[in-house]
């Protein structure tokens, strides 16, 4: 059967609310065309059951047309960020998952995420309202990371875990066998985030996968669905019509 004949109408609306709530607005579009263009490669291979192996040959033919960075995205909206939330070991794997988290609900740069303070967020209950004061361009960010899965459990988790005894505010802190350090993570480890997960999913081309995938990634799939240079500039935050263009400027379509 197909994964649409074998769900109930329940399922599909719940699944639909789910999507609602996890992307914003503007990142719905993206979803739909990266699982349309999906759909459509398996009915040009008649395919009738959705696998992780076809997952994969899906994403192994489109690496001949697509970035790493590109893939990236891609493969985390067929649902394998989640398999990585809900599957990784938290006792390895809990700080790269908040980093991973937060990295993609707000295109943050790696400094970004470096220089995230505990006083740059705000749990509210329902979501975590982040604050990102601090940027490149001098243009302070606002996005929120709603209630969806276990994401909001995975921070406050690794938050508790904050050594009582720590001075400074950074929110990353070097993390092994479950436990916080009060040493702040650096530049290098954070930027490794995409690299760590390309990895415990067994993606090909590890080290393509660098700090920077997420935010370029963001960019050219918002290119591609022909969304205007100015409205790129406001999801990332660059104040230069050059700088947008150049990241999308290797755009497929």
């Amino acid at each position: 059967c197909t994964m649409n004949n074998c769900e109930s109408e329940e399922i599909v609306e719940a699944a639909n609310i789910a999507i609602s709530n996890l992307l914003p607005t503007k990142s719905r579009s993206l979803y739909d065309i990266a699982y349309n263009r999906f759909k459509k490669w398996c009915a040009g291979k008649n395919v009738l059951v959705y696998s992780e192996n076809v997952l994969l040959a899906y994403f192994s033919e489109n690496a001949k047309n697509y970035k790493s960075s590109t893939l990236w995205v891609q493969y985390s909206m067929v649902n394998e960020i989640d398999r990585f939330l809900s599957s990784a070991d938290d006792k390895e794997f809990l700080m790269i998952k908040v980093g991973l988290i937060l990295g993609i609900a707000g295109a943050c740069r790696t400094d970004e995420l470096v220089n995230l303070t505990v006083d740059d967020i705000e749990d509210v209950g329902s979501s975590l309202i982040v604050k990102i004061p601090n940027t490149k361009t001098k243009i302070p960010l606002i996005f929120v990371v709603t209630d969806v899965g276990n994401m909001l459990e995975l921070f406050r988790k690794y938050l508790s875990l904050r050594p009582p005894h720590v001075k400074h505010k950074r929110l990353f802190l070097y993390y092994k066998a479950g436990k916080c350090s009060s040493q702040p993570v650096g530049k290098n480890t954070m930027g490794k985030i995409p690299s760590v997960v390309a990895s415990y999913l067994k993606l090909p081309d590890v080290a393509c996968y660098t700090g920077h995938c997420l935010r370029r990634s963001s960019a050219t799939l918002l290119a591609d669905a022909g969304v205007d240079i100015t409205t790129i500039k406001r999801h990332a935050g660059w104040k230069s019509t050059t700088v947008a263009e150049g990241y999308v400027e290797n755009s497929i379509e």
